[in-house]
């Protein structure tokens, strides 16, 4: 007796251009699920976040499970599990910025946004995240705010950057 072992195609959640750009980034390593943090970046692009069913059809083209690449995307602090703001501040709680500080300039944050480490703005602009490290321990404290690196931060500092976000200058 044979027994037939239905297959999901989860690719109907992905674009092409999502795919092809998996694709491509699967060319550059031995192993595809070697692609695995570059694909959930790709897909992250577009929507803000990786919700389950592009998780799951990412798992799919990588040839491995929904759970394998659960783990990566949730080891990865960069990897948005659900939906983030228009703006992500990760603060840096590392050990060099602990020494300078970074205790004062969260309670700055927390207190100028309204919010607590893990939450978003209820208009949806910001979203506050705590970061283990940012790797730039020599230019402590540091945060990242859409990707970019702010380093030797004040609360004069933090104050334009929120002045500017506030402004609408949404870059």
């Amino acid at each position: 007796m044979k027994i037939a072992i239905r297959t999901l195609d989860h690719t109907e959640h992905l674009s092409q251009e999502e795919i092809q750009a998996i694709e491509a980034a699967c060319a550059h390593y031995e192993q595809r699920p070697a692609a695995a943090i570059d694909a959930l970046m790709i897909v992250q692009r577009r929507q803000g976040w990786v919700d389950d069913s592009r998780l799951e059809a990412v798992a799919g083209l990588l040839g491995m499970s929904s759970a394998e690449l659960e783990g990566i995307a949730t080891f990865y602090n960069h990897i948005y599990r659900q939906p983030v703001g228009r703006h992500v501040l990760h603060l840096c709680n590392s050990i060099s910025c602990w020494l300078c500080d970074v205790d004062k300039l969260a309670d700055h944050l927390r207190e100028r946004l309204q919010l607590e480490f893990g939450q978003t703005s209820a208009d949806g602009r910001i979203t506050l995240l705590p970061n283990v490290c940012l790797g730039c321990c020599d230019k402590a404290p540091a945060m990242m705010l859409d990707g970019e690196l702010i380093e030797n931060l004040s609360a004069e500092k933090l104050d334009e950057i929120l002045a500017s976000l506030e402004g609408g200058e949404d870059g």
